[in-house]
């Protein structure tokens, strides 16, 4: 199924594609769109259940959410991209990588993970979403999706990407859950030849930069930066810096 998305910028620039983390919609990136829009032809979806996409029937997987963004690029008639995910959407940018790396010119992953932490407990986690809705999650995502400090300057910015956890769909966070609890890419990583930015949070519990370097030191040739004073959703917490670190990325791997 084709995601929901949205594009910004010239028609006939290069493309990056924009995969976002469990939980936010395709506004966690308004800050890429601000900073790179200008030069790129943003195109940012949203997962299952997430922001304006429906959730869809389960069971969700990596592989298939990944077979929606390969959908929504023969869709627009996009033959190669660049592509940039956070957490989740990290994931999704490594089944590409590995299954479908004639569609790269670059790939770009932030604070996710090979295989993400403690796997039994997401199972755990969606049975408790479909049973009382996301709301219960809400107040542990301050000092993970950011720091505290982030949230008392920014607390309308902080607001803003909470409301995008209450807005998901139990459903859609649940099956998210699942395919996270089953991804596993540690042994095939090596096999990864498209150019690749790997970008950790310093300050992230979630996915701590130890767990992000792993994939920077299994690809052959990747970058590994770690972005100071930012937790999970770097791309939002720390744009200028992440926005300056993947325009660099990008401008040395052109689509051609």
């Amino acid at each position: 199924m084709i995601p929901h998305h949205v594009i910004d910028g010239p028609h006939d620039a290069e493309v990056l594609v924009l995969g976002s983390s469990i939980g936010t919609g395709l506004g966690l990136f308004d800050a890429q769109v601000a900073g790179l829009a200008d030069r790129l032809r943003v195109v940012r979806f949203d997962l299952p259940g997430h922001g304006r996409s429906p959730a869809s029937p389960g069971p969700y997987t990596v592989a298939g959410l990944a077979a929606g963004v390969v959908e929504l690029l023969d869709s627009l008639d996009v033959e190669r991209c660049h592509y940039l995910g956070v957490s989740l959407g990290g994931a999704i940018g490594q089944w590409l990588a590995l299954h479908h790396a004639e569609r790269l010119a670059t790939l770009t992953v932030c604070a996710t993970a090979a295989r993400f932490a403690d796997p039994a407990q997401w199972p755990a986690r969606a049975a408790s979403v479909r049973e009382q809705g996301t709301e219960p999650i809400v107040p542990s995502r301050t000092g993970t999706w950011f720091t505290h400090g982030f949230a008392a300057r920014r607390p309308a910015e902080a607001e803003r990407l909470l409301a995008m956890l209450r807005a998901t769909a139990p459903e859609g966070y649940a099956g998210c859950c699942e395919a996270i609890g089953t991804f596993d890419t540690r042994a095939e990583l090596g096999r990864v030849t498209v150019p690749t930015l790997v970008l950790a949070g310093a300050d992230d519990p979630a996915t701590p930069p130890e767990t992000v370097r792993f994939i920077a030191d299994a690809i052959p040739g990747a970058r590994f930066e770690v972005v100071p004073d930012a937790a999970h959703l770097l791309t939002a917490e720390q744009p200028e810096v992440v926005n300056a670190l993947v325009a660099d990325h990008l401008a040395r791997h052109p689509v051609g």
